[in-house]
């Protein structure tokens, strides 16, 4: 009895690790990417894009306000150490925010203002191609995500952005977060996050919360629509893009 049982299980386990391997090593591999299925309300365009008209933000108050919409909206921890601190967007120097266009003639104006910036949504992003499990990827509209659930903390992602716009965390960021809201999960410690452009908003209809909150001063839309906002301001402006030489082709631009 003994031996026939121990045959029999010793049959069906190699039957199933033949029917189910390689369903299980593309699961660890990464599998397929996750689909993204939208609603009738949802907002759509071929390519989300978005324009930051500096000239509009007119005191570091405007610039809070505006970071403070997006990290309460996405329950963004304030760990308090800025070698820990998890960000969505923030704020950086002119040098920083574009060191190509830093040169010994840039305006004292320029030089000293707090630039805001956040995740790119590039459309030839490096941390899409570095992930082992296809936790972050890039959308059919352009929008740069982030499965949390995929995420093993490898970090690659980190290294590849030349953006530093992503950011690890280190502890659990739920005690850390002063309101939680109930509309968009929390993280777990371990795992990489960022910006998203809002999608969880735009699948509602919504504008991100920093355009929202920015009193014109961020502009949102589709790149490939010239009729939209975005393209008519782009048409119509002199923009920069942050480490633009790198080929990465980030769809944030910037009206200085």
């Amino acid at each position: 009895m003994k031996s026939t049982r121990r045959t029999f299980l010793k049959v069906a386990g190699v039957s199933l690790l033949g029917i189910g391997a390689k369903p299980l090593l593309d699961a660890l591999a990464g599998g397929e990417e996750t689909k993204i299925i939208q609603a009738p309300e949802a907002l759509k365009a071929k390519r989300w894009a978005m324009v930051v008209d500096m000239s509009k933000f007119k005191s570091d108050a405007d610039l809070k306000r505006v970071i403070a919409s997006c990290h309460r909206a996405h329950n963004v921890p304030d760990i308090g150490d800025p070698k820990k601190e998890v960000k969505w967007i923030w704020t950086e120097m002119y040098e920083h925010t574009f060191p190509g266009q830093h040169h010994a003639y840039t305006p004292e104006t320029i030089k000293n203002r707090l630039f805001l910036v956040l995740c790119n949504h590039c459309d030839n992003p490096p941390c899409v191609r570095v992930c082992p499990t296809k936790a972050t990827f890039r959308r059919d509209d352009g929008i740069v995500v982030m499965d949390m659930h995929r995420c093993i903390g490898c970090r690659f992602c980190m290294v590849a952005c030349p953006f530093g716009a992503r950011s690890f965390n280190w502890k659990d960021p739920r005690p850390f977060i002063r309101e939680i809201n109930p509309d968009f999960p929390t993280r777990t410690k371990g795992v990489v996050e960022k910006c998203n452009f809002c999608e969880e908003r735009l699948a509602r209809g919504l504008l991100p919360a920093c355009v929202e909150a920015s009193d014109g001063a961020l502009i949102f839309g589709d790149l490939e629509d010239p009729k939209s906002e975005v393209g008519k301001i782009l048409s119509s402006h002199y923009t920069l893009r942050r480490k633009n030489e790198l080929g990465t082709k980030p769809c944030v631009f910037y009206i200085i």
